[in-house]
């Protein structure tokens, strides 16, 4: 949708949990200097964490399909640790993209296919240094429950649109990863029944 004041794409869900999760970021990323961002969308998200985080250089990406959405927020934002936007297909062995210190995504794994998460945690684990940290910010799974009746209809909500979309599983979640040297390291609780999971690179 847009936001009417500026003209500019907008999500209410980004406005609503860009705190909790800066939150996470902030203790999770105080040791890393440069961050990949998967699924940069509106672009709030991006802004907003690369203005509280300066230490940080930022690189936001999404699929080129979505770049046109938050390309007018970064060009006007004025933070000298944000990079410009890179067009990124995760499901691709072509990622145009250096090695960084961490990674960032936020409501991408229930909307890409299985394949295309599995492609994004190898890319991930690719790029990242021993001890180098991936935040995976969504609604999950545990064990082939819902951990909410809202998780459901949004996970039933999803499957209508498309039938390669839907809320992933921890336990299929922490296969692909172990498969990848990537270790689940922390599961934070997020609001509206959302979790950042923070897998580490071994």
């Amino acid at each position: 949708m847009l936001n009417t004041m500026t003209e500019l794409p907008f999500s209410q869900a980004c406005e609503n949990n860009k705190r909790p999760i800066l939150e996470c970021l902030r203790s999770v990323f105080d040791q890393a200097r440069s961050v990949l961002e998967i699924g940069t969308g509106t672009g709030q998200h991006t802004v907003y964490f690369a203005e509280a985080l300066p230490h940080l250089t930022w690189q936001p990406s999404d699929h080129p399909d979505s770049a046109h959405l938050g390309q007018d927020r970064l060009a006007a934002c004025e933070a000298l640790n944000l990079l410009p936007f890179v067009a990124l297909d995760v499901g691709t062995d072509d990622w145009p993209i250096p090695d960084v210190d961490a990674v960032f995504s936020a409501n991408t794994a229930h909307i890409m296919s299985w394949a295309e998460v599995e492609r994004m945690f190898e890319g991930v684990a690719q790029r990242l240094p021993t001890g180098g940290v991936f935040c995976l910010y969504g609604p999950f799974n545990d064990q082939g429950r819902y951990t909410s009746d809202s998780n459901r209809q949004f996970d039933r909500y999803l499957r209508s649109r498309e039938s390669h979309m839907g809320i992933r599983d921890t336990v299929d979640l922490e296969a692909l990863a172990g498969s990848v040297d990537l270790r689940l390291d922390d599961d934070v609780s997020m609001p509206a029944n959302n979790r950042i999971l923070v897998w580490r690179r071994l």
